[in-house]
C-alpha cells in the first residue's frame, strides 16, 4: 500500500518501536537476554541510588496490588533484597509484564550497555530516510512505546545509523495509558496539538491500531518479518516498509 501523508492531511506520526521500526529479534535476542545477564550486577553497584529505590517502589507497589498471581516462593522485592528483586523482575520478563517499575529498571541497565559500547540499537534500513524526509516535511515525529522514555531515547541515539533522536520530536510510555486504550492515543493527541485524524499511527499490533482508530488516529499495520501474524480481516492499511509511506 502507498499512502501519501498530503493527500491524507497528516500533520503527526506516532510510531511503535517493536516490530515497526525495530526487528522483534533485537529485542528479545539481545535487549531482554542484556538484562537477564546484567541485572543482579546492576542491582548490587547501584543499591544507594534513589533512582533504583523509586523503581523498587513501583516493583513493590505492583507486587502488593496482587500477590496471588505470584507464585508461593516470590517474595515482595525489598531494598535489603537482591535476589528477590532479581526474582521478581524476572518473572515478570518471563511473561512480558508492560510493568513500569521493570521498564524503569531495564531502560538503566540498557543505558550502561549503550555506554559502554556493548550494546548497538537495530532498526530498519527504511526508517533513517524515512525520518529524515518526513522531518524536512515539518512532521510532528513522536515514538509510542512500553518500553521507557529513556529506553526510547537510548535505542535512538545509539543505532547502526547514527544519531535518529534528532528527527524526533517527542516520547511517550505506559506511564500515559496502556497502548490498547483508545484515550491513550486521544491524549498523544492533545500533545501533538492536532486533531487526532491528522495523527498516523503505524504499529505492528493491530489491537494497538484499532485503539488508535477508536481514538480518532489514521492507523497503519506495519508487516516485518519476523512479526507476529495480526487477525484477518483487519480495518488498517498495511504497509511492509517506511518507503512506502510518501509526502
Amino acid at each position: 500500500m502507498i499512502l501519501s501523508l498530503s493527500a491524507n492531511a497528516v500533520q503527526g506520526i506516532l510510531l511503535d518501536i517493536e516490530g515497526t521500526t525495530s526487528p522483534i529479534h533485537f529485542v528479545y535476542q539481545v535487549l531482554f537476554p542484556f538484562v537477564r545477564l546484567h541485572l543482579k550486577d546492576y542491582l548490587r553497584q547501584n543499591g544507594a541510588s534513589e533512582e533504583l529505590r523509586h523503581d523498587l517502589s513501583l516493583l513493590r507497589e505492583e507486587y502488593l496490588k496482587d500477590p496471588s498471581e505470584a507464585p508461593e516462593w516470590l517474595e515482595a522485592p525489598v531494598d535489603a533484597q537482591i535476589e528477590s528483586v532479581e526474582r521478581y523482575a524476572l518473572w515478570l520478563m518471563d511473561r512480558d509484564r508492560k510493568s513500569t517499575g521493570l521498564k524503569s529498571l531495564q531502560g538503566k541497565i540498557w543505558q550502561q550497555g549503550y555506554l559502554t559500547g556493548k550494546l548497538k540499537a537495530e532498526v530498519f534500513p527504511d526508517v533513517p530516510p524515512a525520518l529524515k524526509q518526513w522531518n524536512k516535511k515539518n512532521l510532528d515525529i513522536r515514538i509510542f512505546s512500553s518500553g521507557s522514555v529513556l529506553a526510547q531515547k537510548l535505542l535512538f541515539a545509539n543505532t547502526e545509523f547514527g544519531d535518529l533522536t534528532k528527527f524526533l520530536d517527542g516520547y511517550f510510555d505506559t506511564t500515559l495509558g496502556p497502548k490498547v486504550s483508545e484515550n491513550s492515543y486521544r491524549r498523544i493527541a492533545e500533545e501533538f496539538h492536532v486533531k487526532p485524524s491528522q495523527v498516523l499511527f503505524i504499529s505492528d499490533m493491530s489491537v494497538e491500531l484499532d485503539a488508535a482508530k477508536n481514538g480518532g488516529m489514521q492507523t497503519l499495520l506495519c508487516v516485518r518479518p519476523g512479526n507476529l501474524p495480526q487477525p484477518d480481516g483487519q480495518n488498517h492499511g498495511v504497509i511492509s516498509s517506511f518507503s512506502e509511506i510518501i509526502g
